[in-house]
């Protein structure tokens, strides 16, 4: 590969580095992001999911959130407390509006984890270089807990509203190479071998090994092979 092809190459890749720099530093990140809460709590139907709250993301870039979620009512609460002594999960179903339109997103965490935790989980909202999401996330601190037969009335009677923390993620860049520096020595050691002012330094061997290797692969052959000659 000559010093042109790998010059144009260098470019190449250091243009599609910038490309991607400046689009994820040019969005729209503080544009709006609503994200609508839904739940199944029925055991008997697991594809019935009812509204649980809303969560707004006021400035992509910041992270700043507002959570408004409905207060669970009798009936809510003994569903989840059946789904716990079932050792069921407990599935959550994100509906992400923005100026793309409605994205869904299905996370869920166990039934006794969340109960024993009275209700307080964390939302993990993914973003990729463009704002746009990739994810939503539950998560519950008793997520390790698998059996909740020991859960009484008292422990579901408190369980009344959530307590959510959201968390906005962020995709990280990747670092921009400094291909400027890497241009700059290739055009100094091109001009350094046009004067003649650079010297090979290597040794007989790393000069002329794709000469001598294969006259000593002929010579292992012939002297494995000593009747090959009178033949």
């Amino acid at each position: 590969m000559n010093l042109l092809m790998k010059l144009t190459l260098v470019v190449a890749v250091f243009s599609v580095n910038i490309f991607y720099y400046v689009k994820a530093n040019s969005l729209e990140y503080d544009g709006w992001l609503n994200i609508a809460l839904y739940h199944a709590l029925d055991y008997d139907e697991p594809n019935k999911f009812t509204l649980r709250g809303n969560v707004t993301v006021t400035n992509r870039n910041t992270g700043l959130v507002s959570v408004a979620q409905e207060p669970l009512t009798l009936q809510d609460r003994n569903k989840l407390k059946r789904l716990a002594q079932e050792n069921r999960l407990y599935r959550l179903e994100a509906h992400v509006s923005d100026s793309n339109g409605v994205t869904k997103f299905l996370t869920s965490s166990k039934a006794c984890a969340l109960a024993k935790a009275q209700l307080t989980d964390v939302l993990w909202v993914s973003l990729d270089h463009s704002g746009t999401v990739t994810a939503v996330t539950q998560s519950v601190n008793n997520g390790n807990m698998d059996h909740c037969r020991d859960l009484s009335n008292s422990d579901v009677d408190v369980l009344d509203e959530f307590n959510t923390d959201v968390y906005v993620k962020h995709t990280e860049n990747a670092p921009i190479p400094d291909t400027a520096s890497f241009i700059q020595k290739m055009e100094r050691e091109r001009e350094a071998r046009e004067r003649g002012d650079t010297k090979d330094n290597r040794s007989f061997f790393a000069k002329y090994w794709m000469y001598l290797v294969p006259v000593v692969i002929l010579v292992l052959i012939s002297s494995t092979n000593p009747d090959a000659g009178q033949r």
